[in-house]
């Protein structure tokens, strides 16, 4: 309760310029309260008190507690509000497409050795790659340190921070990485691959054999480690991450849920047809899918394997996957999807969140509140349109929004 206390006395004062010493004493105070969990992981004393000394909040990161931000605190994460044309760009595909196939040239015996010892294809590590870091070329702007000790103490997620924060702190201890290319996202992710530091325990690999894990400076061991993290959430060998489609014109688009899976096969006698007369074989037809439709009855639609949501737990947004799964694609296939993207707008977070507020009211939303419109909330949504006997489309507008409040 002690770290609770001081969390709350340094959350009053945050904002106040006379109390910003105050707040920041505070915040020492609770990184120094850590010594002892860092200390069972195996941090030594001095490291602890090198790496420690000086260490200052950083408020100004997304998705934190404070007072004065909005309710929903969530973060501008690209993944969120963006519709998906400005997310998947076709410029960025192609460009880092083309980029990418020089590099699976480049680094052909590591890829194969991935390929061969974890079943995961060359050219989808390589998208995790060119997504997370452009390819190594994209410089990280947040100390690490400073991001998860930050997310420990005025985070939405404080516990899971503090032991990323610890485990970083053993990474430094253990001489896994020097501070300086400790570098992460808002969200502490480090290395070529964007690993939080538990993560780097969890799956990190040594795919070079030079007795140590290199997510920095080691390609083959950052791309070894990324197939070893999806090989461990349950990546199945052999199987697409995704089959574009074209849904019938009476498609339900609340079906689009994962909870909703059956054979290949059952969803193309319902009516969906793979893009470009692509035929399944026999093996294909009976893997289990689900229907995603990013933008609702608009724009394309997927029968997702279950490599999909493996990926999607590399980073939890169907944008992301779609961005990665394309990318990969695209390092052997120069086409584009073959629907096009049509949304042009996406309602903003708060929106979002007020909309999936109302849907939790009415009885058709379980899920988070989080000002994200993934699957769960499209259905949702397209439940109420069903009920409220408007046009069936699962996309969030500033209509349905207004028909959600004002339903009862």
């Amino acid at each position: 309760m002690r770290g609770v206390a001081l969390i709350a006395v340094a959350i009053a004062a945050i904002w106040s310029a006379p109390a910003a010493h105050a707040a920041d004493a505070a915040f020492t105070q609770f990184v120094a309260s850590l010594w002892t969990e860092a200390q069972a992981q195996g941090v030594s004393r001095a490291s602890f008190e090198a790496e420690t000394r000086g260490l200052e909040p950083d408020y100004k990161l997304p998705d934190l507690l404070l007072p004065g931000r909005p309710a929903t605190g969530a973060p501008a994460q690209a993944e969120f509000v963006q519709v998906p044309a400005d997310y998947i760009k076709e410029a960025s595909i192609a460009r880092l497409a083309a980029y990418g196939q020089k590099l699976m040239q480049q680094y052909r015996p590591a890829l194969s050795e991935i390929e061969r010892r974890f079943g995961v294809p060359a050219p989808v590590v390589l998208a995790i790659w060119g997504r997370e870091t452009d390819f190594g070329r994209y410089t990280l702007p947040y100390d690490a340190l400073r991001v998860l000790a930050t997310q420990a103490y005025v985070g939405r997620r404080k516990d899971q921070y503090r032991n990323e924060f610890i485990l970083a702190l053993k990474m430094l201890s253990d001489g896994v990485v020097k501070r300086a290319d400790l570098r992460a996202s808002w969200g502490g992710a480090v290395g070529l691959t964007q690993f939080l530091p538990s993560e780097y325990y969890k799956h990190g690999v040594d795919l070079d054999g030079d007795g140590k894990v290199d997510l920095w400076h080691s390609v083959p061991d950052a791309l070894g480690s990324a197939a070893q993290q999806l090989v461990n959430k349950g990546w199945q060998s052999g199987l697409r991450w995704a089959y574009e489609v074209k849904a019938p014109a009476n498609v339900d688009c609340t079906t689009g849920v994962p909870e909703v899976q059956k054979p290949i096969g059952d969803w193309l006698r319902a009516g969906f047809v793979p893009v470009r007369g692509l035929r399944l074989s026999a093996a294909e037809q009976a893997q289990p899918a689900s229907l995603l439709q990013p933008e609702g009855i608009y724009g394309p639609a997927f029968l997702t394997t279950p490599n999909y949501f493996v990926i999607k737990e590399y980073n939890f947004s169907d944008l992301y996957v779609l961005f990665v799964g394309h990318l990969a694609d695209r390092m052997t296939s120069p086409l584009p999807f073959a629907t096009p993207w049509a949304a042009s707008e996406q309602l903003r977070t708060r929106d979002v969140e007020a909309m999936q507020k109302g849907l939790t009211r009415l009885g058709l939303y379980k899920d988070r509140l989080d000002g994200k419109a993934g699957m769960q909330t499209r259905a949702a949504l397209g439940a109420f349109q069903k009920s409220a006997g408007l046009k069936v489309d699962c996309w969030p507008s500033e209509a349905v929004l207004q028909a959600i409040s004002a339903a009862h």
